[in-house]
C-alpha cells in the first residue's frame, strides 16, 4: 500500500537539485562540498554520481534549472504588453521582483562564472544564459524599431547586468526602477521616440 507522503516525495534528482539550487546560491557553487549537498538532500552518495557524474555537472543543472526559471519570470512578464518599448522595460520589470528578496544573493551566473573555469561546463551554462538574454534583447529592440538592434541590445544587457551588482552589492531593491529609467533613456534614442 503507498501512501500518500511516499507517492509526493521528490525524487533523488529533484532533493539533490533544490539541494544544489539552496546551497549554492546562498553560498557559492565551489565553497559548498558535495557531501554536504548530499547530507542537506537526504540521499546517498552514489545518488548524486548515478544521476549527475559529478559536481560539475550537478552545478550545471542547477544553472540551467535557474535559466528555466528566469526565462519563465520574464517570458511571462513581457507577455503582458503589447507596446514593443513596454515589452523592452519589461524585462527590468521581472528582473526586478527578486531584487526584494531577503534571500536574493545576486545573479546566480555572474557568481557561478566568477568560480568556473573557463572552458567548462559551468561557464557554458553561463554563456548559454547570456547568450539567451542578448538574444531576447535584440528580438524586442528590433520590435521596437532600434535603429541598430544589436547595439541597443547591448546598451540594455549592460544595465541589466549593473542592476543586479547595484540590487546585490548596495542591497538596493529600487535598482530595478533606476535601470528601468536608464533602459528607458536608451529605448528613446535608439528608437527616436520622444521620451
Amino acid at each position: 500500500m503507498t501512501t500518500a507522503k511516499s507517492a509526493v516525495r521528490p525524487s533523488a534528482r529533484e532533493r539533490l537539485l533544490n539541494s544544489a539550487n539552496e546551497l549554492f546560491y546562498a553560498e557559492g557553487v565551489q565553497s559548498v562540498g558535495i557531501d554536504r549537498i548530499i547530507e542537506h538532500a537526504g540521499v546517498a552518495k552514489a545518488s548524486l554520481y548515478n544521476t549527475f557524474g559529478g559536481k560539475e555537472q550537478l552545478i550545471r543543472a542547477y544553472l540551467d534549472k535557474r535559466h528555466g526559471v528566469v526565462t519563465e519570470r520574464i517570458t511571462r512578464t513581457v507577455a503582458r504588453y503589447e507596446d514593443p518599448a513596454e515589452r523592452l522595460l519589461a524585462v527590468f520589470e521581472a528582473q526586478g521582483m527578486v531584487f526584494g528578496d531577503p534571500d536574493y544573493h545576486g545573479c546566480p551566473f555572474v557568481a557561478a562564472s566568477v568560480e568556473a573555469s573557463p572552458d567548462g561546463l559551468i561557464q557554458e551554462a553561463t554563456d548559454t544564459y547570456r547568450a539567451w538574454l542578448r538574444a531576447l534583447f535584440a528580438q524586442l529592440s528590433q520590435e521596437a524599431g532600434a535603429a541598430d538592434p544589436e547595439s541597443l541590445a547591448r546598451q540594455l544587457h549592460l544595465v541589466y547586468d549593473g542592476a543586479h551588482i547595484t540590487a546585490r552589492m548596495d542591497h538596493d531593491p529600487t535598482a530595478a526602477q533606476t535601470a528601468r529609467a536608464a533602459a528607458t533613456a536608451l529605448i528613446a534614442a535608439a528608437t527616436g521616440a520622444c521620451g
